[in-house]
């Protein structure tokens, strides 16, 4: 390395004139900085290397400027590896010549100093503009602690732990495994014991947290209206009562009785929300090396055989690429998705209480990482304990400010799917299925242009809800509308361009449609959608007489698609003995009813499963062929879109597909069974073809998300603060994470349940069909197989065996000679029939 650098110190002037050789070493030299981007501030500027005493690898400078010194000044003795321009042979951000100075005679840091990954995450959550050689104020000095404690060992002759690598570490298993701060104050004590009496180890949760405050990032109280009118902030954060409705900021803190009342000083407000800034959140992905490369994944990355497989393949990323060149060319942008859902702290039996976390998520991230908790960061916290409904743009105000300087009654949807078909469809012109005596001619228009919804809502005079006058304004428009108000999202500059601005959430969509379709099938009392009322309505507006009411008996005739009393208890009795891989759903025997013959407790993940593999399989033998039909091709819809990755074309085919499918089953179910969940999908093929997988944009990652939220709340009288101080901590430890190892910094490995490293027990020797996917559960058993089990169990065997598949070949293309005129299902019934015995022979002769 040495040798190839030696440029660096000769050469710099020829003949009393500057090198032009040395010149183009360091265009080269400033090139290989920029392509770090974790390495330079600002997105222009890099630590200049000069022998200037104030720069020397300290100060930021642009890169002209750099070029300059370094042709006035030279380069730092001894800087062969660039350490702080993105070369990771030598661990960068503190090298050996770095002193950390408290004091003028307070050394932190020496010149032959051993750094570890714990100096390194220091340094690397301080930030770019982090100086040792300046005197600290008051919020860098906790960095200068860490890095005092990074050089003292944990006891004397401990060379592999620090006083401050088991506290992180510490820290890291409490979050982890939700542990008490008792239970860390007790382990705590317990270690003390095993070690030496003058070790460093912090004695308790308190000391701990007190010495890696540094790796926390901050978190602002936002004092707001009790009734959701408005927040204290900005321009309105000095006024003493709500601008709208009047209300006090602050509570009266009345104290003493009697004659001796007098009022508290201290200000305590009725409400307040937490804001957690996105900003430094986004910028310490890009501090340490293990995410900063994988923030670029989505420029690197590029679509195969026309399949997208992450929101980068799909045409609404790219159609943002080309309305903004100038944010798409800098690959380091973020580009952000947003959600947000409420949850109750008490569970169903305790206190009404609703929260309302918001939740942002990078999508630079590969298909690996994107979605997963780790990179989900919460910002804000709507406080409880009423809904904010659609009030919570009024939370969102502070988020939209930053983004702004970081960037740039219920109907029935019955007979509406008609309109979606070809002009020249059947089922246009069809009086008789759908409602009577009624053609469509009408055509759907198509997704309204941004243009055209821009002007809409300015048109019909819409208000933002934190305008004054918002809610009159707005409640007389939307009787006229469909729309309510205006989005504080419109303030983005960008917001027009968006191909899809709202989601339509598959995971709730697909869960109702499973709900309709099972409670109905099922007749589930107060949940079927086939009720007296809908069948006085159903030939009110169709033509099925074979299911009026009976005049004579009162009584209402049996309809197809309702099991009996005996199909249900077979049904249930074959979900009670269903057993999944691990992981893969829940005990779903454990939500069956066997006396009312129902389901209950059933998860949105379980309907998910059952929608798209079980529902078939268990109406198979029950219903009528054609409505069986009707209800496998909805669950087939389901399961090809949420597919992990997708093609345009097929897209297009489930686009065609789906108003068909909702056709059919509208001739099948009455018009109550048609609510809004049973008319969205019609819409779900066109938003996966604009946006990508929906896996990028369904509920599943944030829903278990706030499931993880919810088990922080330790003080029930403050829910807010302790989710707040659970979710800071929860900040700092996974940022520590990625330097538990020496080395490179790396994301940590999270081992799955069951999972088995097939290195360790695998022979070379081993078939593929044979290698463990994960741990036996239970206890061994033996079973002997009856003569059909056993030849199914063989032929699953050789047809499912990669080393097999030669023979298959070899095997079918006999057949196909000797006769030509198979078609593919014949060759598959010869190929089941007789390839294992026509093996057997062929191997042993």
């Amino acid at each position: 390395m040495e040798d190839d650098r030696e440029w660096m110190y000769e050469g710099r002037i020829v003949n009393e004139m500057f090198s032009n050789e040395w010149g183009d070493k360091v265009d080269e030299f400033v090139a290989f900085a920029l392509r770090h981007p974790e390495c330079v501030n600002g997105g222009t500027t890099i630590r200049c290397p000069c022998t200037l005493v104030k720069c020397q690898n300290k100060k930021f400078f642009n890169v002209e400027t750099v070029k300059v010194h370094l042709y006035r000044n030279g380069f730092v003795p001894d800087y062969y590896v660039w350490i702080y321009h993105g070369e990771k042979q030598v661990h960068q951000r503190c090298s050996s010549s770095v002193r950390v100075s408290v004091s003028e005679t307070d050394q932190i840091v020496s010149d032959n100093m051993n750094h570890t990954t714990y100096h390194r995450m220091v340094c690397d959550a301080a930030g770019l503009e982090f100086n040792p050689d300046e005197e600290p104020n008051a919020e860098v000095r906790n960095f200068y602690d860490m890095i005092r404690a990074g050089d003292k060992p944990v006891y004397e002759g401990n060379s592999k732990h620090t006083q401050l690598s088991p506290a992180v570490r510490m820290l890291e298993i409490k979050c982890r495994h939700r542990c008490s701060q008792a239970w860390f104050d007790d382990m705590s004590n317990f270690i003390q014991e095993l070690l030496p009496q003058d070790n460093l180890m912090p004695l308790d949760f308190y000391n701990t947290k007190k010495l890696v405050r540094g790796l926390g990032l901050p978190v602002q109280v936002i004092h707001c209206c009790v009734n959701n009118c408005m927040i204290y902030w900005g321009d309105d954060s000095d006024l003493n009562s709500c601008k709208k409705c009047g209300h006090a900021r602050y509570k009266q803190m009345v104290r003493g009785s009697g004659n001796r009342l007098y009022i508290r000083k201290l200000k305590v407000s009725y409400k307040k929300m937490l804001y957690f800034p996105i900003t430094p959140r986004l910028q310490r992905l890009y501090a340490s090396t293990a995410t900063a490369n994988e923030m670029r994944w989505h420029s690197e990355h590029h679509m195969k055989d026309g399949k997208m497989c992450h929101p980068s393949d799909a045409p609404a990323w790219k159609h943002f690429d080309g309305c903004f060149p100038d944010f798409s060319s800098e690959v380091r942008n973020v580009r952000l998705g947003l959600f947000a859902d409420g949850f109750q702290p008490f569970g169903q039996s305790g206190q009404q209480y609703s929260l309302w976390p918001v939740v942002v998520t990078p999508y630079n991230l590969p298909p690996d990482l994107c979605m997963k908790e780790e990179f989900m960061f919460l910002i804000v916290l709507v406080p409880g304990p009423t809904n904010p409904k659609g009030k919570i743009d009024v939370f969102l105000q502070p988020l939209i400010a930053e983004l702004k300087v970081c960037g740039v009654g219920k109907q029935s949807w019955f007979n509406n799917h008609r309109k979606f078909l070809p002009m020249n469809h059947p089922y246009r012109r069809n009086t008789k299925d759908f409602i009577k005596n009624r053609k469509v001619t009408k055509q759907f228009p198509g997704v309204r242009s941004r243009d055209e919804i821009l002007q809409d809502l300015n048109n019909r005079g819409l208000r933002k809800v934190i305008d004054v006058d918002a809610e009159v304004v707005n409640a007389a428009i939307s009787k006229t509308c469909g729309w309510n108000k205006r989005s504080i999202f419109w303030d983005f500059p960008y917001w027009r361009e968006h191909l899809l601005r709202h989601n339509l959430d598959v995971m709730h969509i697909e869960k109702n449609v499973f709900d309709n379709i099972f409670n109905t099938v099922f007749n589930i009392p107060g949940k079927t959608k086939d009720m007296y009322k809908s069948r006085d309505e159903l030939n009110k507006y169709c033509r099925r007489p074979q299911f009026a009411q009976n005049l004579v008996t009162s009584k209402y005739p049996d309809v197809p698609f309702i099991l009996n009393k005996s199909q249900k208890k077979d049904v249930m009795e074959w979900v009670k003995k269903l057993r999944f891989p691990d992981g893969y759903a829940s005990n779903l025997g454990r939500c069956v009813d066997a006396n009312k013959l129902k389901m209950f407790g059933i998860k949105s993940h379980d309907c998910h499963v059952f929608m798209q593999r079980l529902l078939p399989i268990a109406l198979r033998e029950f219903l009528p062929n054609r409505i069986w039909e009707l209800i496998t091709e909805i669950s087939l819809f389901f399961k090809q879109l949420t597919s992990s990755s997708l093609t345009d074309e097929e897209l297009r085919n489930l686009d065609e597909q789906i108003p068909v499918i909702l056709c059919n089953l509208e001739k099948i179910f009455p018009p109550s069974f048609f609510d809004s969940m049973e008319h969205l999908p019609v819409h779900l093929a066109y938003e996966a073809r604009i946006a990508g997988p929906v896996h990028y944009r369904w509920m599943y990652p944030p829903e278990k998300y706030l499931r993880k939220i919810k088990h922080k709340i330790r003080n029930k009288a403050q829910v807010e603060g302790s989710i707040s101080i659970g979710y800071i901590m929860d900040e700092a430890v996974k940022f520590a994470s990625f330097y538990f190892k020496e080395g490179d910094t790396t994301l940590p490995l999270k081992e799955k349940r069951n999972e088995v490293y097939l290195d360790d027990i695998v022979d070379d020797d081993m078939f593929e069909i044979f290698k463990p996917l994960g741990k036996a559960i239970g206890a061994e058993g033996k079973r002997y197989l009856a003569d059909n089990e056993y030849t199914a169990a063989h032929l699953y065997v050789l047809m499912n065996c990669p080393e097999v598949q030669p023979f298959i070949d070899v095997f079918v293309t006999e057949k196909r000679k000797q006769f030509p005129n198979l078609n593919d299902e014949a060759v598959n019934a010869v190929t089941e029939q007789e390839f294992p015995s026509w093996f057997e022979k062929y191997v042993c002769s």
